[in-house]
């Protein structure tokens, strides 16, 4: 069974850091794109970051310059650094990927993991 298992949220003091983590499991032999989004409640799932297979890094706006998405590939894991923290951070924060089994490829997501900022 393939799955994406998040670690590394939790409560932070705002100008505070969190480095979260997201591990592919399962019978993989090929991981694309990584990304992770965010969302609280009531309003839709956006985009934090993504790091394509060859590196190539993207960033909200709003958490350009502040987090930095990085992958390695031999343990199938991404990780999103994140420092200078704000209350408007504060939401669930969830692991995507492009996985390939011996079977299919498609795209999967984390559970989730909560990532609360304290003003």
């Amino acid at each position: 069974q393939v799955q994406l298992v998040e670690s590394g949220g939790g409560l932070v003091q705002a100008g505070g850091s969190l480095k979260l983590s997201c591990t592919a499991i399962g019978d993989i032999f090929q991981v694309g794109a990584m990304g992770w989004f965010r969302q609280t409640p009531g309003k839709e799932r956006e985009l934090v970051a993504t790091i394509t297979s060859a590196g190539i890094t993207s960033y909200l706006h709003s958490v350009k310059g502040r987090s930095s998405i990085s992958r390695d590939d031999a343990q199938k894991t991404a990780y999103l650094q994140m420092s200078s923290l704000k209350p408007e951070d504060t939401a669930v924060y969830y692991c995507n990927a492009d996985l390939c089994s011996s079977t299919q490829c498609k795209s999967y997501w984390g559970q989730g993991t909560q990532v609360t900022v304290s003003s």
